[in-house]
């Protein structure tokens, strides 16, 4: 039988660098970068998504970027199944895996699998969508608490998106969502992990997430949101969903300055880049720990220990 392949997985939070780290390491290692960020695997909003530029993308083999419509969705456990034929085409062609985002239900799809929770129907998402906006989102918790009370206990009761998703499964399946999730579950595939993790500093990440929403304005952000909007995508869709968007979509009708607008997404960003830190620090098994944003200047130090996890 052969040996599970080594997986490189470089994790962290936005605006830490992990994107430039993974390429560096494909181009040290022959590897092939696959894309574990629920945004990125949009093609639309590639500025704000932070996508890798067609630059970047010729320095090495990039999977599953712009793979989405602005309208379709992605589940963690249909991400994680791509992401396993992905991870065996590489490493059939004698590459290696280097797997980056910053999703982390994408990540814990792949490495632990996750609970094989029937599709929902459309019909019965958009009747959650509506209840939703009739009766309320606390009102929808209080419902969930009755008929899924372990789901609706853990949640908070304004989480309006985790609220519609552990409700629409009970509709859908008449089983709640705790109960699927407490089922055995099976990684897609067999792997050694590796698992590198960026987590700067709060005030070095927060002033990153600064920095880096200025960048995109200045890199044309505003006109991907306004070629997007005008091709008649609704501000509701899933693309939307990118950090700044709703933002730059408020300023674009008119509601917004621009710079309020920018205040606005960059604290968006920085409550963002806080949360995705406590779940890494909490959900996610680091093997190696880079406490500080990545830049090519630890490169000389970082390769060598890493190439060195590979061989061992």
């Amino acid at each position: 039988m052969a040996a599970a392949p080594r997986v490189i997985i470089v994790a962290g939070p936005t605006a830490s660098g992990k994107s430039a780290l993974a390429l560096s390491l494909a181009e040290g290692l022959n590897g092939t970068v696959i894309n574990a960020d629920s945004i990125q695997c949009y093609r639309d909003l590639p500025i704000l998504s932070a996508r890798p530029t067609p630059a970047e993308e010729e320095r090495a083999p990039h999977r599953l970027y712009g793979i989405l419509g602005p309208t379709e969705m992605l589940s963690a456990t249909s991400w994680a199944t791509k992401a396993a034929d992905e991870i065996k085409a590489a490493v059939n062609q004698g590459r290696q895996v280097i797997v980056t985002g910053g999703t982390g239900f994408y990540l814990k799809a792949l490495v632990e699998g996750l609970a094989d929770i029937p599709a929902v129907p459309v019909e019965v998402r958009a009747a959650t969508q509506e209840l939703l906006k009739s009766i309320g989102v606390e009102a929808l918790h209080a419902r969930l608490m009755a008929c899924d009370p372990v789901t609706a206990s853990r949640l908070k009761p304004t989480d309006k998106q985790r609220i519609a998703r552990a409700w629409e499964v009970f509709e859908a399946t008449e089983t709640p969502l705790s109960t699927w999730q407490a089922q055995p579950t099976i990684p897609p595939i067999a792997a050694q992990f590796i698992n590198v993790a960026i987590q700067p500093a709060r005030a070095e990440l927060n002033l990153a997430c600064d920095n880096r929403f200025l960048a995109m304005l200045q890199a044309g952000a505003l006109e991907d949101v306004r070629l997007l909007l005008s091709s008649g995508v609704p501000s509701t869709a899933p693309v939307m969903r990118a950090l700044g968007a709703q933002e730059l979509a408020r300023h674009l009708s008119g509601e917004l300055s621009l710079a309020e607008a920018t205040t606005l997404a960059q604290t968006a960003t920085r409550q963002y880049a806080k949360r995705q830190t406590t779940w890494f620090r909490h959900q996610f098994h680091a093997d190696y720990r880079i406490e500080t944003k990545y830049s090519e200047s630890l490169m000389e130090k970082i390769f060598p220990d890493i190439r060195r996890m590979l061989l061992t």
